[in-house]
This record gives structure tokens, C-alpha cells and sequence, in this order.
């Protein structure tokens, strides 16, 4: 067997915005490092470097895989990212395969591992957010990234039953009274099939996992019915879904309403794949009318999803897989595969890039605006002593005297400035406290518990909606009362940083109150789904034991995300005023006692004046390096994010 192996366009370009990623990352160390050198930045810049830098880091790219049983979807993703492991890595026989979600990631600071969630677990009430973490219940397999055979066998455990009763299935969300076409068929004993496991999570050095790349891998309506995360939480984050049909079934009816019901309203790239076209291969038939059929399928369905037909992709993913094992180019080719993974590349990485680059370029504006700032009040200190030094030029030691009085005057009164900016900032903090206790998570969690429906409501009659949509305009009016108490705390801070500047010559500056615009769009997009998902085809669903609490704990995991993140918005905001007080403050003393030593020094000895007026133009001349470089280093910067990873690659080459 030949040992070539041909990566496909989208392991390449995500390379690339891997090397582009760190890349920006170094540029931004660099100006980072910098600015700390020359106290340039404080806790607001810090924390600002840091989460950018955390997003360089660890920025993940999602791509989830959605299909019902046996169209191919594990073959798939074994052609398109683990064709290098030499063999299948995910299960792909006939039948059923993979029968729970699967999360393919890689965590360096963890072993590698197949973690699996009892389906159990489901009885608890308990989120997949809030199991993650936890030891217990998961049953964890060590992984040897050198053996690919131990992974493959570690792997067959995804596919692993068992049999409970019809009971049984009912509390776990898998049994559904109303629609009996969908359950699992019964044993002579009346025990159904059911999935062993509720959730695996792989963590396994991969090359593509290294660099951020994170697959999902969901199996059947059933599935993902049971599993409001997967609905709710999952397959919203995902930057991409990748909807596997079976082109010799067409668009069948349970196809239809996993489209339909988790997939359509979707506000992400969406790739829809005609699998299995080998299997329309006819020996009577010509090629022409083989590629016909082809073509009449894509049309077929796109027409039925409500999609283009260039969001259609026929091909064959085992072709694919074993053309890549073989190393056969042009059997790749007649695969089709390299059309949907051009197709991955082209509209999927660049939308990661220009969402970093954003990111990074903000920041770089922010960090320059402040240095900037701080600089400015450096030469606005250093020009004023140095205007008094000039002025002392062949003045008596009488006038140095009343200079040094007129210094110690001014210290006096700028240290009775500060118990007004102990006025001020007592004022501040108890508008931020008023500001961020709407978003609190106390309130959100007060407001979580309202939502349970009233004793025998039933929910079949819309008893889960009704208090969901009470609780979203409570949560909507959290946000209207937040931002009014943050433009009431910008507008005193405004004022007062105004009156302090005109007085005391300070150069304060209250900056832009942050907007909630984000995070109310964010707790749309949370009301929407979440109110598809109370609707009446989830309704008996939610009646089963526990279902209506985790879906509570889940809910609240996720509000929790979007008003800690606004919190935190606002708290930033507060830090880099409260920064550059305290900036200004250490600056203006540190200036008041340089001119006190200078004013002794030269009431001591008259050749100090020169000595002082050189250091000055010295420390000016300083000033005006200090303030080109960090435009070079924020420029560099910039010229990098800006950059494609393409064309970084193809300038480190050179």
C-alpha cells in the first residue's frame, strides 16, 4: 500500500490559520511585554491582553456532523480528518454505529482519554454542562496516541446497548407513547434497545484537534430529541453543520424533521451531503444517465430543505476514505469529497479569521489609545518642569525658595483633590454594584426557579412556554434596568472627571460606556430556540423524571454565560476608570517629587539647574522614542491580524 497521504484543502487552510493564529499571538506578546516594561499598561490593558490572548490560544473551531442512522456520517468524518491514523477510527459498519453524541476535542493539559456518560445520568437532572467537570459518574479508557488500533477498539464502545424496559425508556426521553413508528423495537421479553451511553467526550492528540478543530458527531432525531444540550447548546455553537443524507434513500421523513426541527432555522453554515452516490452504480446503465440521477437528487433535495443546490454535496465518503488509504488521486477525485472540503475551507475558515482579526485589531486600538494617553501626560509633566527649570536661569537662590514653596503648595492641594476622588469612586462603585445586580447570578437564579409550571398544569397545553416567556421579559427587563444604572454611572463619572481635569489639570477620561447590544441579541437567540424546543413536539419529552429540571439547570448554565458576561463588560469599564485614577495619581506624585528633589538640589548648588534642564530634554527625547515605538509595535501587530494566514505563510517562506 503506498504510505502517500493527501491531506485534503481544509486540514491545509486550517494549518495555516493555526501558524496565523500564533503568529498574531507573538506580535501581540511582544507589544505586551513592552508596555509592561514601561508601566504602560494597568489592570483594564491587562485583562484585555489576556483574554485576547486566551482566544489566539484556545479559540476553537466546531463542526457538527447530523444524521440518522446509517447514512454514512462516521465514514465520513473518517475521510475527511483521520485518514492519516491509517484505517477507521470512528465506527462505520452497517447498522447502527455511533449510538450516542461523540465530542472529539484535544486538551493538552489532559491524558488522552474516551470519557463516557452513563445514559443514566439522564434520570439525575443534571446538564452536560454540569457533569463535564466531574469525575464521577463518567467511566473513562486511557488512549495510546501510538497504537490506532487501541483507539479504534476504545471506540467500539460508542456503539455499545442495552436493554431495559419500556418504562425504562420512557423516563430516559427514548420512548414516546404518541409516536410509536420511531421506538425501538420490543423483545419477546418487552425490553427495548437503548444507548448504553448518553454522551462520549475523546480527548486525542490529532494534529487537526491540536489546532483547534473540535467535531460533533450526532446520531439520529432520537438522539438529539433526548438531549436538549445537543438542541439548545451544542449545534448553536457550532460554526458549521454537516447534514449527511443517503443518496440512495433521498430526503426521508425522519431526515426531514431533524432538519425541520433542529437544523433549518439555524443562523450557521450549514453543508448538506448526498452520501453513498457508489451506491446508484448501475452495470446497465451508462455513466451519463448515473450522473443524471446524480443531479436530480441534489436538485430533489435542496428543493425539499428550502436550501441552494450549492450547499448540496454528492459523494462518496468510503470511496473517499479508502482512496486516501490507497493514496489514489484520481479515485479521491471521482469521490467527490475534495468539492465539500473546498467548500469547508472557503466559507467556513475565513468567517474564524475575520472574527479573530476584529478581536485582535480592537484590542491593538484600545491598548495604543491608552498608552497613548498615559504618554501624552508624561511630556505634558515633563514640558511644564522644564518651562520652571528655564524660567530659574539666573534667578537668586531667593526666587529657587519660593519656587520650592510654591511646589510644596501645589502638593498640599493636589493631596486634598484626592478625598474628591474618594467621593467620586464611592459614587462609582455604588452605581456599578446597582448596575451589575440585575445581572446577577442571584437574580437570574430567582428568576429560573419562577419557571415552574403551576401544580397540574399539564405541559402538553403549553404549561412550560407560558413561564418561560414570563421569564424572558423578566430577563429582558434585567437588561433595560442594567443599562439605565450604567449610563446614570457614566454620566457622573463623565462629570466629575471633567470638573477634576479643568481644576487640577488631571486628563481623565470616561471613554465609552459598553452597549448591551450583544447580549440582548445573545438572549434573543436563547429565547427563540428555547421556546421551539418548549413547544408541543417536546412537550412529552419534558414529562419524563428529572426532564424539566435539567432543562431548568441547563437554562440557567446558559443565562449565566450571556449576564456574567455583561457583568464582567461593565466591571472592565469600571477598572479602566478606576485604573487611570489611580495611573494619574502615582504619575503626579512621582512628578511633584522629582521637581521637589530638582528645586532642592538646586537651592544646594547652582550648576544642578543645567544638569536638570538636560535630563529633562533627555527624558522629552525618551518620551518621543517611547511613543514611536509603540506605534511600530502596535502596526506590526495589526499588519499581522490584518494578514491572511495564506499569505503570512507564504511571507515566513519566503
Amino acid at each position: 500500500m503506498p504510505t502517500v497521504r493527501m491531506h485534503s484543502s481544509f486540514a491545509t487552510r486550517l494549518s495555516s490559520l493555526a501558524a496565523w493564529r500564533a503568529g498574531v499571538d507573538r506580535s501581540v506578546a511582544t507589544l505586551a511585554s513592552w508596555l509592561r516594561e514601561h508601566e504602560l499598561h494597568g489592570e483594564a490593558e491587562a485583562q484585555l491582553l489576556g483574554s485576547l490572548h486566551e482566544r489566539l490560544q484556545s479559540e476553537k473551531l466546531i463542526v457538527a456532523f447530523v444524521a440518522e442512522f446509517s447514512r454514512g456520517k462516521s465514514e465520513l468524518i473518517n475521510a475527511i480528518f483521520f485518514s492519516d491514523a491509517g484505517r477507521r477510527v470512528l465506527p462505520a459498519a452497517p447498522g447502527r454505529t455511533t449510538m450516542c453524541p461523540v465530542e472529539l476535542r484535544h486538551d493538552a493539559d489532559k491524558a488522552p482519554s474516551l470519557a463516557l456518560l452513563p445514559i443514566e445520568t439522564r434520570l439525575r437532572g443534571l446538564s452536560l454542562a454540569e457533569l463535564r467537570d466531574r469525575d464521577e459518574p463518567w467511566s473513562r479508557i486511557p488512549l495510546n496516541p501510538g497504537d490506532p488500533e487501541g483507539l479504534v477498539r476504545a471506540m467500539a464502545e460508542v456503539t455499545r446497548t442495552s436493554r431495559v424496559s419500556v418504562d425504562e425508556a420512557r423516563a430516559l426521553g427514548l420512548w414516546d407513547d404518541q409516536r410509536p413508528e420511531e421506538n425501538s423495537a420490543q423483545a419477546a421479553d418487552g425490553s427495548v434497545e437503548v444507548p448504553a451511553w448518553r454522551h462520549a467526550l475523546i480527548n486525542y492528540p490529532h494534529p487537526l484537534l491540536d489546532r483547534g478543530l473540535v467535531i460533533i458527531d450526532t446520531p439520529g432525531l432520537n438522539a438529539i430529541g433526548a438531549e436538549p444540550e445537543l438542541t439548545l447548546g451544542l449545534l448553536p455553537s457550532a460554526h458549521a453543520t454537516v447534514f449527511v443524507l443517503g443518496a440512495d434513500t433521498g430526503v426521508t421523513r425522519s431526515d426531514l424533521e431533524v432538519w425541520r426541527q433542529h437544523l433549518g432555522a439555524r443562523a450557521v453554515e450549514r453543508f448538506v451531503v448526498l452520501n453513498k452516490i457508489d451506491t446508484l452504480a448501475d452495470p446497465l446503465g451508462s455513466a451519463e444517465q448515473i450522473e443524471q440521477q446524480i443531479a436530480q437528487q441534489r436538485t430533489q433535495t435542496a428543493l425539499t430543505l428550502g436550501i441552494d443546490v450549492a450547499r448540496v454535496f454528492p459523494l462518496s465518503a468510503r470511496d473517499a476514505l479508502a482512496a486516501r488509504l490507497k493514496g489514489d488521486a484520481e479515485g479521491l477525485v471521482r469521490s467527490r469529497l475534495p468539492e465539500l472540503e473546498a467548500a469547508l475551507s472557503a466559507q467556513l475558515l475565513p468567517g474564524q479569521h475575520e472574527m479573530l482579526s476584529i478581536a485582535t485589531c480592537d484590542t491593538l486600538v484600545a491598548l495604543r489609545a491608552a498608552a497613548l494617553h498615559q504618554l501624552a501626560d508624561r511630556r505634558r509633566h515633563n514640558a511644564e518642569e522644564t518651562l520652571e527649570m528655564r524660567g530659574l536661569r539666573g534667578k537668586s537662590s531667593a526666587k529657587v525658595r519660593l519656587m520650592l514653596t510654591r511646589v510644596e503648595a501645589e502638593i498640599a492641594d493636589f493631596e486634598r483633590c484626592t478625598v474628591r476622588l474618594s467621593a467620586t469612586r464611592a459614587v462609582h462603585m455604588k452605581l456599578l454594584r446597582a448596575a451589575t445586580e440585575p445581572l446577577g447570578s442571584q437574580t437570574l437564579r430567582k428568576h429560573v426557579a419562577a419557571m415552574q409550571p403551576p401544580v397540574g398544569m399539564r405541559l402538553v397545553a403549553g404549561g412550560a412556554l407560558r413561564p418561560f416567556e414570563t421569564l424572558c421579559a423578566h430577563l429582558r427587563d434585567a437588561f433595560v434596568r442594567a443599562r439605565g444604572h450604567g449610563d446614570e454611572m457614566h454620566r457622573m463619572v463623565d462629570a466629575s472627571f471633567s470638573r477634576l481635569n479643568a481644576e487640577f489639570g488631571f486628563a481623565f477620561l470616561a471613554g465609552a460606556l459598553p452597549t448591551f447590544e450583544r447580549w440582548e441579541h445573545e438572549l434573543g437567540l436563547i429565547e427563540r430556540n428555547y421556546s421551539q424546543y418548549l413547544g408541543l413536539t417536546q412537550a412529552w419529552r419534558l414529562a419524563a423524571p428529572g426532564a424539566m429540571e435539567q432543562f431548568r439547570r441547563m437554562l440557567l448554565s446558559k443565562l449565566r454565560m450571556v449576564f456574567e458576561s455583561a457583568a464582567s463588560e461593565l466591571e472592565l469599564w469600571s477598572k479602566n476608570v478606576s485604573g487611570q485614577i489611580d495611573h494619574q495619581l502615582r504619575e503626579r506624585r512621582r512628578a511633584f517629587r522629582r521637581r521637589h528633589d530638582a528645586l532642592e538640589r538646586i537651592q544646594q548648588a547652582a550648576g544642578e539647574l543645567e544638569s536638570r534642564i538636560s535630563e529633562l530634554e533627555d527624558q522629552e527625547q525618551r518620551l518621543r522614542d517611547m511613543q514611536q515605538r509603540l506605534e511600530s509595535l502596535v502596526d506590526a501587530a495589526q499588519s499581522a491580524a490584518q494578514m491572511s494566514p495564506q499569505a503570512l505563510a507564504r511571507r515566513d517562506a519566503a
